[in-house]
């Protein structure tokens, strides 16, 4: 069994894949706060795991983590993942003090990426672009991520497109995520709610001025990062994923608009159909655990060529 781990803010969503390549079983679990927590998480989740799809631990080729933060996956550490309350973890090291079975980690929104290329079974260039909290995206090209030169190829959440927009986190003025980010967009809403994005949507088709300008905000940003991984990386699709894609329909078809609307007046925009070049993962995909299962294996497989 190759098992992989998507630990998020407030659930961890984990996959064992057989031999076949088939998911055998599927957990999901709340994620601890703190980085005793977050190791904990992990090993409950292998745990319910083994007991959902009935295997042993002896049968655990490898394990892959999908976390955000920054990751030194070479290291198998991970920095400033804030949202866990984790400064730095020296992940690996901890989980393998108590299962001794190869773990490898990487950053959750790369490992999606890689889970995403490998759902749609196209071997082609693509980019994931996550639209949750952030925004951020993992670029995969012959079925590996293209990481730069320093490992943030696809980081598309703060590169300003409007220098007089909300200020970003970043620090910068008017970012792809000041736009379409779930949380930036929810503080610029300022308004009580548990689903403040789908409660903008509402209000919107009720006519409320502000809530119909954020998510004209939204569509702007979208697809102006699809028009940043396109241009920049060439890749043939841009697939999202991500808290906001629960919007389904409602959400492609304001991007899809967009799109077309900024093309009107550039013959060379519309000569690139980027109208016709996004897909949404389908709701409840297990995109980013099964691309962390990917990472483990892949991992488990490296190491074996260099230990002979």
């Amino acid at each position: 069994m190759k098992l992989g781990l998507d630990v998020g803010g407030t659930k961890t969503d984990a996959v064992a894949v057989d031999a076949d390549g088939t998911i055998a079983g599927r957990i999901r679990i709340p994620t601890g706060w703190g980085a005793d927590a977050v190791i904990t998480t992990i090993l409950d989740a292998i745990t319910a795991l083994r007991q959902e799809a009935s295997f042993e631990e002896s049968a655990i080729e490898s394990v892959g983590v999908g976390i955000p933060g920054l990751v030194d996956a070479h290291a198998g550490r991970v920095l400033h993942a804030v949202n866990l309350g984790v400064e730095s973890l020296d992940l690996v090291d901890a989980a393998r003090r108590v299962i001794d079975v190869p773990f490898a980690v990487e950053n959750d929104v790369k490992a999606a990426a890689l889970g995403a290329g490998a759902l749609r079974g196209d071997a082609r260039s693509m980019a994931y672009l996550n639209l949750g909290t952030g925004v951020a995206a993992g670029i995969v090209v012959d079925g590996k991520l293209w990481r730069g030169s320093r490992g943030i190829a696809g980081e598309v959440g703060h590169i300003s497109v409007d220098p007089n927009g909300r200020v970003c986190g970043c620090g910068q003025r008017g970012c792809v995520e000041t736009f379409c980010g779930g949380g930036a967009v929810a503080r610029a809403w300022g308004r009580p709610g548990a689903l403040p994005i789908l409660d903008i949507f509402d209000a919107a088709e009720q006519g409320d001025v502000e809530a119909v300008a954020l998510r004209q905000g939204i569509a702007r940003g979208a697809a102006a990062a699809v028009r940043i991984l396109v241009l920049s990386a060439d890749v043939e699709t841009v697939v999202f994923g991500g808290g906001l894609t629960s919007l389904g329909d409602r959400l492609r078809d304001d991007i899809v608009a967009e799109l077309r609307q900024e093309a009107e007046t550039s013959a060379f925009m519309r000569s690139l159909r980027l109208d016709e070049r996004i897909e949404l993962l389908p709701a409840g995909s297990p995109a980013a655990a099964l691309g962390a299962a990917l990472v483990g294996a892949a991992h488990r497989e490296q190491g074996a060529m260099i230990n002979g």
